[in-house]
């Protein structure tokens, strides 16, 4: 009997792909159970996270240094951007000093995907807003093609720790 399509989350958000140390074996047996990850620094979510804070960071002040067109659109930008950059790096930090064990009440790979999910979308929206705005100013073109870099990587970042895929189940009742 086929049940149907169903959407299964293969991979959390940590970013953390299983390596040395990497939360396996006895509590205490290894060296890497201190309050600092050494391997997380390495691994593709947190290069990513340091990508996009990166790149917002740069988009801040190529805007931030330039003779603004739009009052409205580029403080937007601004705010944005900053939010952006100051979550990332919290979730950054979150999983460098493995907060995470010891705040068990917040389900983070929920609330970074919330997050992402939102930033990204108001991300997008600010760039094309500051995109329209620049009428040809060098800095705020920048800003700009900075902040659409900055919503890809996070589009990048949603996709990687959270793929989806469509998988069919079945059961057989013939016995």
């Amino acid at each position: 009997m086929s049940h149907g399509a169903g959407l299964v989350r293969t991979t959390c958000s940590s970013g953390s792909a299983p390596g040395p140390g990497a939360g396996a074996g006895p509590p205490g047996g290894s060296s890497s159970e201190g309050l600092l990850d050494p391997f997380y620094p390495r691994t593709q979510g947190a290069m990513l996270k340091v990508a996009q804070m990166v790149s917002l960071l740069i988009a801040f002040i190529c805007v931030r240094s330039s003779v603004w067109t739009s009052y409205s659109a580029y403080s937007y930008f601004e705010v944005v951007t900053v939010c952006n950059l100051i979550m990332i790096l919290a979730f950054y930090l979150v999983h460098l000093f493995r907060l995470y064990r010891a705040l068990t009440c917040i389900s983070w790979p929920l609330s970074e995907l919330l997050h992402y999910l939102i930033g990204t979308l108001l991300l997008l929206i600010a760039s094309i807003v500051a995109a329209s705005r620049s009428y040809s100013h060098s800095g705020l073109v920048a800003g700009a093609i900075f902040g659409f870099l900055a919503t890809f990587l996070c589009l990048a970042s949603v996709w990687l720790s959270y793929k989806i895929s469509c998988v069919t189940q079945s059961t057989d009742a013939a016995v």
